[in-house]
């Protein structure tokens, strides 16, 4: 449990983060870019932030470091990784701005999506299709702008085509492939 994984910028900037056994989680330099391409896209002004696939909450927690009134919903159906999110978010000590479910994120998107500015799509690499079933039912349910932030293991990526969907940026670090989609 013990890694390298940290909060990069904000008011927990350093702070470590404890990251589930089973998990690969997002490098700090990919999580870095990510956040360099989100500031030019972004609202951040009450910003409510969907982490699904959680793992150890990395993006999300970055986001309640980053901006002040944003609040996060973690969702991850692994116990080990919920027990790291609840840590995670114990140490930081951000109150209600963190919340954890255990709930499947396919299942939840439409409990979600209408809520959410800002989604992080982090599902395993070996599983691209997984990845591709969210988004298409995110944008059923998304609201108009709506950003989402998917991560793709860069050998097996897919690319959506949704006539409601813009593909904002598309950037590959090392084994990673991010895509920046918005809602329109």
């Amino acid at each position: 449990m013990d890694s390298k994984l940290q909060i990069i910028s904000g008011a927990f900037r350093g702070r470590k983060l404890k990251v589930p056994a089973t998990a690969r989680p997002t490098q700090n330099r990919a999580r870095i870019a990510v956040f360099n391409m989100l500031n030019d896209i972004l609202k951040t002004d009450n910003l409510v932030v969907w982490d699904a696939f959680a793992g150890s909450g990395a993006f999300g927690l970055e986001c309640l470091s980053r901006y002040a009134g944003a609040t996060v919903i973690f969702t991850d159906v692994a116990d080990e990784s919920l027990r790291v999110l609840h840590d995670n978010l114990a140490a930081l000590n951000v109150g209600a701005r963190g919340r954890v479910v255990h709930a499947d994120a396919i299942a939840t998107i439409k409990k979600y999506a209408a809520d959410v500015g800002l989604v992080f799509l982090d599902p395993p690499y070996a599983d691209a299709e997984l990845g591709a079933s969210f988004v298409k039912r995110w944008a059923k349910f998304a609201k108009c702008g709506a950003i989402l932030v998917w991560e793709q293991d860069n050998a097996i990526s897919v690319t959506p085509t949704l006539p409601d969907v813009d593909i904002l940026r598309d950037k590959k670090y090392g084994r990673a492939r991010f895509l920046i989609l918005q809602k329109k």
